[in-house]
């Protein structure tokens, strides 16, 4: 029976799903990747010469609840109980709430954001609790600490986010079981590359996952990459509505899906 420890990563055929991926094999770690473009997973994992017997592939749509719950009870059959669930699949698009089809936008980011996060994490829990250990991982974002223009559905996702993993954490502490939340700031990845506005203390992918995984390896319950956006969060949280408003104004928006 092997002995190498096992993280489980959703949103794994791109940006910060991929760089985790890479952090964790080159710390020993075996690979439960899940990911609609399976190709793209395999023949990224082949161009990093990661062992084909060190990492299992998981089709599923985050999106739809049986998709990921499915994936995660096939993980435990085929690889065993994972150390780290990090649920990482997200999706961020702009949002005018005049426009009824963006509406539709807004429940789609929440049934993967939000309803697919808490689906991912479900397979695991009880074996998690049973076990005694175990580490829930869920990646929030700095656009969860207060709302910005035209961004409505991603924001409230990310907040909902915040606050639902902060909920677990009291849950499954008696338990043994740890919750940590990363936020991100702006991370280079193709879905912050589609931004048409500034991205202040921009971080590498690379460098996001390795702060990522100390954070997560050390129990830490929540912390905001890079530390520069952790103090503009701070900032930002205590800022007086009117000047909030002020500050914002004019500010370039996310693009709606039919600008994409």
């Amino acid at each position: 029976m092997t002995t190498q420890p096992l993280v489980f990563i959703t949103g794994a055929s791109s940006g910060i799903g991929q760089s985790l991926a890479l952090r964790y094999y080159r710390a020993g770690y075996r690979l439960a990747l899940v990911a609609r473009r399976v190709s793209d997973v395999k023949t990224w994992a082949d161009a990093q010469g990661i062992s084909a017997d060190s990492y299992q592939i998981y089709s599923a749509d985050v999106a739809m609840t049986d998709s990921i719950v499915a994936a995660g009870r096939d993980c435990i059959a085929r690889q065993g109980v994972p150390d780290v669930v990090v649920a990482n699949a997200g999706i961020s698009v702009g949002m005018d709430t005049a426009v009824r089809e963006d509406i539709d936008v807004m429940a789609r980011t929440f049934a993967t954001n939000n309803i697919g996060m808490a689906a991912t994490f479900h397979p695991f829990v009880d074996a998690m609790v049973q076990r005694g250990s175990g580490t829930l991982v869920g990646i929030g974002s700095v656009a969860g600490i207060r709302g910005l223009p035209g961004h409505g559905a991603y924001c409230a996702s990310k907040a909902a986010v915040i606050s639902y993993c902060e909920s677990l954490r009291g849950e499954m502490r008696p338990h043994g079981v740890r919750v940590v939340t990363i936020s991100p700031g702006y991370i280079d990845t193709p879905l912050t590359r589609k931004n048409r506005y500034s991205m202040p203390f921009l971080m590498q992918a690379d460098d996001f996952a390795d702060r990522a995984f100390r954070s997560i390896t050390a129990g830490t319950s929540y912390r905001v990459i890079p530390w520069q956006m952790g103090v503009v969060a701070k900032l930002l949280r205590l800022l007086p509505n009117p000047l909030f408003d002020k500050l914002l104004a004019g500010r370039p928006r996310k693009r709606r899906q039919s600008e994409q």
